[in-house]
């Protein structure tokens, strides 16, 4: 087995690795490990600048007092366009690793980040027209498909029995991005300070992490970009399964860290610098145990995770939902905190789930070995781009339905029911599909299989 030095050979357009065999104990043990740690290292912080640029108008918008002019539903709306496109470019992120190599697409999307940032810049000032500002949250959105790039990215470098927590480490690491631009905006406000200080921050900061990705990180040649995988994953309904569950964890974590500034802000009456003092604990909290889903997940499987984590979320909402009712700041605080928490532990083992429930669609298929591997490689690639850009379409949904229920009744309470609904949804649709136990008699070979399927997928 040749060692990362001898298997990385110099193209046009970076280093490329010629071998790469996660399954393969040996090779991971001797040569694998270091190099896909080094690159998940650099995946994360590319990552997590690139959640910081998509968030960016969640901080932005308290720094918007009346001297802009926009009313509680157009900040709503300026942050749900945000939300929006970082959905929609998660689809054509996810296959562009596969076209260009991951360390050069990291590259890449990392310099795109200087586009909404520097727009945003220019125009952050009383008197710019409310579409100026959305035209500059919309293109902030290109943070948000940074994600699906870097997963997709790591999601190669790992073998199954660490996807759980690399992936996990992944997406935390990237998550965080979220409260960290909202620290430096509370530490802005706390200063007195502007819009564009908190702006001119970043820009270094995305130069860094450019030139950074140039340096360290590797493209893996046999990625390749599979149509068919891709056909057959949008065909296969435990893609739009994970999709719907998806929407209940990441969409709510994605969609609260937007609104929650500004509905401390419209239904408390609370002050820019008041609502960034807690704006920041429920997406940090969220994005750190967001790991620890994964370990969960590998260990007791993540549909028993994701199952009881979704009991805790519709626990958690019915009590902001009194909360909101009887006007009670702290109590309301607090469980949005909790439901923070529980959002970013069904991000971890939500998506460990990917992986698992097509390695057990190769087993049922009768496949073994490298076959297994390959086949759940394939259909698990495919389907985590759109899986993800689903998820964050959930955050999209959240954010209008603020702003719906505030322009109806004032106050956040009316969404905060459908939340509750959506929640006892999925979690009715987890275990009928993952954990309700087939029939112990089946009559046919088919049922067989498919009762096989059935039981593997417990343990995803």
């Amino acid at each position: 087995m040749t060692a990362p030095s001898s298997s990385i050979a110099t193209r046009k357009g970076g280093r490329w690795i010629e071998q790469w065999d996660p399954e393969d104990e040996t090779f991971w043990k001797e040569t694998g490990e270091k190099v896909a740690h080094r690159n998940l290292f650099f995946s994360v912080l590319s990552e997590h600048i690139g959640f910081s640029i998509w968030t960016l108008w969640s901080v932005l918008v308290l720094f918007m007092g009346p001297e802009y002019g926009l009313t509680p539903a157009d900040k709503f709306f300026i942050i749900s366009m945000a939300t929006l496109v970082g959905a929609i470019v998660r689809v054509p992120y996810t296959f562009a690793v596969a076209r260009f190599g991951g360390r050069n697409w990291t590259i890449i999307a990392a310099t795109m980040l200087l586009v909404p940032t520097i727009a945003a810049f220019v125009v952050m000032e009383p008197g710019t027209s409310f579409g100026t500002f959305l035209v500059c949250a919309m293109l902030a959105g290109v943070g948000g498909g940074n994600f699906a790039s870097s997963m997709t990215n790591i999601n190669s470098f790992f073998p199954l029995r660490k996807k759980g927590w690399a992936l996990g480490l992944n997406a935390g690491g990237g998550n965080i991005g979220v409260p960290v631009v909202q620290l430096i905006g509370l530490a802005v406000i706390g200063a007195n300070g502007g819009p564009r200080l908190l702006l001119g921050i970043y820009i270094p900061l995305i130069v860094v992490a450019a030139v950074l990705g140039a340096l360290y990180m590797d493209n893996i040649t046999s990625v390749k970009n599979d149509t068919g995988a891709a056909r057959e994953a949008v065909k296969d309904p435990h893609t739009w399964i994970m999709s719907f569950l998806y929407i209940g964890t990441f969409g709510s974590f994605i969609g609260y860290s937007f609104a929650f500034g500004l509905v401390l802000q419209t239904q408390f009456g609370r002050t820019p610098l008041e609502s960034a003092y807690v704006t920041f604990i429920g997406p940090l909290l969220g994005s750190l145990i967001r790991p620890v889903g994964g370990w969960l997940a590998d260990k007791y499987g993540g549909a028993r995770i994701t199952l009881w984590n979704f009991v805790g979320m519709g626990a958690a909402t019915a009590v902001i939902v009194v909360a909101s009712m009887e006007k009670s700041l702290a109590l309301f605080t607090t469980a949005f905190i909790v439901l923070f928490v529980l959002s970013g532990l069904g991000n971890g083992s939500t998506y460990k789930m990917i992986p698992g429930i097509f390695q057990a669609k190769a087993a049922a298929k009768g496949l073994t070995g490298e076959d297994a591997a390959s086949y759940g490689r394939r259909l698990s690639g495919a389907s985590m781009g759109l899986i993800g850009a689903v998820g964050a379409v959930g955050g999209l949904g959240i954010n209008l339905a603020f702003r719906q229920s505030f322009l109806s009744v004032g106050s956040g309470t009316g969404a905060f029911v459908a939340f509750l609904a959506f929640y006892g949804a999925c979690f009715a649709v987890t275990w009928a599909v993952y954990l309700r136990r087939p029939a112990a008699s089946p009559s046919t070979a088919t049922t067989a299989a498919e009762t096989k399927t059935q039981l593997s997928y417990a343990e995803v």
